[in-house]
């Protein structure tokens, strides 16, 4: 007989569960919604949606942030999976490496010149 959670954990395990419920009840109210504003095509690919295969159409938030969702759309794109999921990866690199130099930071300035030499190697007959 498995022992019972202690009542924090229980509290814990009902505090959890109706967040998930709150969290798929709105985005089951942005997702129709979206879908009721936007043709059911992707926003990247143009790959285009019926009935049939509309569950692989997804609400993506321009601006990342799940809680923004204005009666007017403005904050939503429709994207297929794939595009869905790479536009996160795409968000993910660029939040982890910043502007794109691996540092986070400002590119450091080239000190390399290739061509540095290459008027004294054109004055050669």
């Amino acid at each position: 007989m498995p022992e019972p959670k202690p009542p924090a954990a229980s509290k814990l395990d009902r505090v959890v569960a109706e967040a998930r419920r709150n969290r798929e009840a709105r985005e089951q109210d942005y997702r129709e919604r979206a879908l009721k504003l936007y043709p059911w095509v992707c926003g990247r690919c143009g790959r285009e949606f019926t009935r049939v295969n509309l569950h692989e159409l997804t609400v993506h938030h321009r601006d990342h942030n799940h809680d923004n969702n204005p009666p007017d759309g403005s904050n939503w794109e429709l994207l297929c999976l794939y595009c869905h999921d790479n536009e996160h990866q795409k968000y993910g690199e660029y939040a982890a490496h910043g502007d794109g130099s691996g540092g986070g930071g400002k590119a450091a300035a080239a000190t390399h010149n290739p061509f540095a030499a290459l008027q004294g190697l054109l004055k050669k007959d």
